[in-house]
């Protein structure tokens, strides 16, 4: 018996674990590239977790999942204390400190994985929609972060009240959140504005007020780079 490769399985395995309650459902290729490994070895794997009891489910085509309700820490978080930590991330991600980098992502994991897979879903749009930016002129803040988080994972429809730049003349919108990104400390919420017809970004310490309705949106069907290539498009013509 080869002890150090039982060790080493034995921390792939937990891995994988943890990685499959990362998200709701994960391919075995994935799994082969993220751990180095050959896809027989990941069916192996996932074998070895079942027969340990491991509700393992699999959705031809797709990729695994774990059974709803199954988890390995009773820790819970609330939706806006997971989204508060995930929106951190990318921030570290930034960070020029690679170790700092790692173990702060391998802790989103581990966080990411007790959570609903609802929330899950909704965790990982989150993260595909925050972005940072650095602008060193500006470092007004606001409290309406959290709230946007929300009604934007949840589709929610969001009634403001804007002040503009030019004249501080404020507006009332009603506006379908898409998508944030951050320069500094200043926030901009990319949305579309049923008011203006399309798509506008609103930098969120000029939201004067604002309130989450109870209508639903239809979720838009783009990605952040086809939004930027289109807004590329649009100052080109």
């Amino acid at each position: 018996m080869d002890n150090g490769k039982d060790i080493k399985r034995l921390s792939r395995l937990t891995a994988i674990l943890t990685q499959l309650q990362t998200k709701r459902l994960t391919k075995a290729s994935e799994l082969a590239e993220k751990f180095l490994v050959t896809k027989r070895t990941i069916y192996r794997d996932i074998k070895a977790l079942e027969m340990a009891g491991v509700p393992i489910l699999v959705e031809e085509g797709k990729g695994y999942s774990l059974m709803e309700g199954y988890r390995v820490s009773p820790i819970m978080f609330t939706e806006s204390e997971a989204y508060a930590l995930i929106t951190a991330e990318q921030l570290i991600l930034k960070n020029k400190d690679s170790s700092f980098v790692k173990e702060y992502s391998e802790a989103i994991n581990k966080i990411k994985s007790v959570l609903r897979n609802n929330t899950k879903d909704k965790s990982n749009l989150l993260s595909d929609r925050v972005l940072f930016r650095i602008n060193s002129n500006n470092n007004r803040t606001s409290h309406f972060l959290s709230t946007i988080q929300l009604a934007m994972t949840n589709f929610k429809l969001v009634k403001i009240k804007y002040q503009s730049s030019e004249n501080k003349q404020s507006t009332e919108r009603s506006i379908e959140p898409f998508a944030m990104y951050s320069t500094q400390e200043n926030w901009l919420l990319i949305a579309y504005c049923r008011l203006r017809k399309d798509f506008r970004t609103f930098r969120i310490d000029r939201i004067l007020d604002l309130f989450t309705l109870n209508e639903e949106f239809e979720p838009h069907d783009m990605t952040m780079q086809e939004y930027f290539k289109i807004c590329k498009k649009k100052s080109i013509s």
